[in-house]
């Protein structure tokens, strides 16, 4: 049994997901049968497909813990080639924060609660309890590897592994962009007859604005983003028609305050929201 061979079985005893790496860092190449796609895709890739090959192809969504397709004649080949054994992040669990330098290890050590760390070859691999949609390039020299994405095995490092932070999980969340001042056209609700507005009706507001509560306090990623498009739905039914009282927002912005945003970012929400809708 070669060495990784043998790591890559450790690893699936513990539950955490291996794959050969060949030369290069890279997975293994797809079998004839799966070259270019034409098999679909493996079941848990970005587009669902029919692919069952017992063979280590599609990169990350091939790690299994599976001790006998790892140990099978089809992956055989693949371990006596194997330059390094990567594991899949989000598979396990797990989310690694990739430092690729030294700038990129001292922001962390500021920014970041200590946890499970692993030498690299240019950094460090930080290693948190939790999965979340892996991004690249969150920072100059910062990474996040966890769903659909591999990091290579270098060890248990050393250190005790904690929860993965909101700090992490805000990384990967795009602030909107700055809305320019020319405001986009929108579609205002009619009013209903007499000039009265319909959404003063009380049960229909504050269904609304209950309902733009739940989603808010609901979300379990991209709260930022999510805080954004709540007002900004909001504001698109209710914004120009005075149905919205001082109470409403202080709701809405106290259940994006439970979630963490800061107050600037609720104003900025808000007011890039408005923005937008030219209100």
């Amino acid at each position: 049994m070669s060495e990784h061979l043998h790591t890559a079985l450790r690893l699936a005893t513990r539950g955490v997901p291996p794959l050969p790496l060949r030369k290069g860092k890279v997975p293994f190449g797809n079998c004839p049968a799966c070259a270019k796609n034409a098999c679909g895709g493996r079941p848990n890739m970005k587009t669902p497909g029919p692919c069952t090959c017992p063979a280590p192809c599609h990169g990350w969504a091939a790690a299994t813990t599976d001790l006998h397709a790892i140990n099978s004649p089809t992956w055989e080949r693949a371990w006596r080639e194997a330059a390094a054994v990567a594991y899949h992040p989000g598979g396990a669990g797990l989310t690694v924060v990739d430092l690729d330098n030294a700038d990129a290890i001292a922001w962390a050590g500021r920014t970041l609660p200590s946890t499970q760390t692993v030498a690299t070859t240019r950094g460090e691999h930080w290693i948190y309890r939790g999965a979340m949609r892996s991004v690249n390039a969150v920072r100059d020299g910062v990474d996040i590897k966890s769903t659909m994405a591999y990091a290579r095995w270098l060890g248990p490092g050393t250190g005790t592994m904690t929860a993965l932070p909101d700090g992490v999980r805000a990384l990967a969340v795009k602030e909107p962009p700055t809305v320019r001042a020319a405001p986009q056209p929108v579609t205002v609700p009619a009013r209903a007859g007499n000039g009265e507005c319909r959404h003063r009706t009380p049960a229909y507001l504050e269904r609304g604005i209950a309902m733009a509560e739940q989603r808010i306090t609901e979300a379990r990623s991209a709260v930022h983003t999510t805080v954004y498009r709540t007002f900004l739905a909001v504001l698109s039914t209710h914004g120009r028609c005075g149905c919205l009282t001082d109470a409403h927002i202080s709701r809405l912005f106290t259940a994006a305050l439970a979630k963490g945003e800061s107050p600037r970012h609720c104003t900025a929400a808000w007011t890039n929201a408005a923005t937008r809708l030219g209100l």
